[in-house]
This record gives structure tokens, C-alpha cells and sequence, in this order.
């Protein structure tokens, strides 16, 4: 019975998988996104990683794809390019694929991936808890790695903060200061005028 869940999710998501790059709509590739993300979560749930299917489902699905479908409804994207270029880049395309595939077999191979490992991975007892295995392997045997990725991020953050508060040229930034202390002769100018001998 697992090892027909098993290829009842691998079989979604690699059909949704395939679906994402090879759609016209962007709107429609964002949902078989989606539907692949559901897909890998009910995988890593066979695998007993609650933890990891809960964040992907709320983080990825709940929160990131949300905005992208945002972003794409609201964009005017025109789809005339990007079916020209679809053929065009197919076949190198289809060459990195090959060889990510292949990489991915040779790297991982059949002892650590399969409808088998699944079945065999499924052995623990009624008060196994994932995220606590998750956090202690997390925290002792990839501490520094964890602390390095943390680093990183918050690197990429702070950057994010600064390339954004830079003030640019084109715009004119209010002064409050300036807008305080002035005095009504830098702003009124009281102009004497003839009158009008027609009235």
C-alpha cells in the first residue's frame, strides 16, 4: 500500500513538474507548481518528515506562491516571446535536464531513493517525534553549516534594506526640517500693480 502512495505522489509530481515548464499560461504553471509542492509534501509525509511537509505546505504554498500568483496576474506579461523561444531552447533545454538527471542517479542511486527506501524508512516507534530528530541532527552535526546559511541570510537581508533606503536621483525627498523654519518672506512676495483704468 505505501508503494502505491508512493508512486501515486511521484507520479503527480512528476507530471506537474513537467507541466510548470512546458505550459503557455503562467498563471497555470504557478498552480501546477502548487499541485507539485501538495505532491512532494504527501512524499516526505510516507517518509515521516511532518515537519518538512507542514513548512513547505504553509511556507511555499501558503505564503511564496501566493505572491508569485499575485505578481503574475497583475503583470501585463506577454506570452508572443516566450512561445517563440520555447522550440528555439528546447533541445538545450532538454540537455541540462538529461544531465541533472544523471548527475542526480550517479550522486543519490537506487540505495537512497525509491518506492524500496520509503517502505524501509517507515520503522519507528509510536513516540518518535521528527522535528525533534530534525533539531538534533540539525544542531549537532550541522551546526556550522546552519550558522553559515544563517550568515548568508542575514548578509542578503541587510543588503536588501540598504539597496532599497539608497536614495535615488530621479525623486525629491521632503526635508521636515527645512519646511519648519522657513518664514513667510522666502515663500510670499507682496507685488504692487497699477490699476486698471478700463474699470
Amino acid at each position: 500500500m505505501q508503494q502505491l502512495v508512493f508512486y501515486f505522489f511521484a507520479g503527480i509530481l512528476v507530471v506537474s513538474g513537467t507541466l510548470v515548464i512546458t505550459v503557455k499560461n503562467p498563471v497555470h504553471a504557478a498552480l501546477f507548481l502548487v499541485l507539485a509542492f501538495f505532491a512532494s509534501a504527501g512524499v516526505w509525509l510516507l517518509l515521516e518528515a511532518e515537519f518538512l511537509a507542514i513548512t513547505l505546505v504553509l511556507v511555499y504554498v501558503g505564503a511564496v506562491m501566493v505572491l508569485f500568483l499575485f505578481v503574475v496576474m497583475m503583470l501585463d506579461i506577454n506570452l508572443t516571446p516566450l512561445r517563440e523561444g520555447f522550440a528555439r531552447f528546447l533541445p538545450v533545454g532538454a540537455a541540462v535536464a538529461f544531465l541533472m538527471i544523471t548527475a542526480m542517479v550517479l550522486a543519490v542511486g537506487p540505495r537512497y531513493f525509491g518506492a524500496d527506501r520509503v517502505a524501509e524508512a517507515v520503522q519507528h516507534p509510536a513516540g518518535y517525534s521528527n522535528t525533534r530528530e530534525l533539531g538534533r541532527v540539525l544542531y549537532t552535526d550541522y551546526l556550522y553549516p546552519f550558522e553559515i546559511a544563517a550568515v548568508i541570510l542575514l548578509v542578503a537581508i541587510v543588503a536588501a534594506i540598504a539597496l532599497t533606503l539608497r536614495p535615488k536621483r530621479q525623486t525629491k525627498a521632503q526635508k521636515p526640517e527645512e519646511q519648519v523654519a522657513v518664514r513667510r518672506a522666502d515663500r510670499v512676495r507682496l507685488v504692487k500693480m497699477a490699476p486698471d483704468e478700463r474699470q
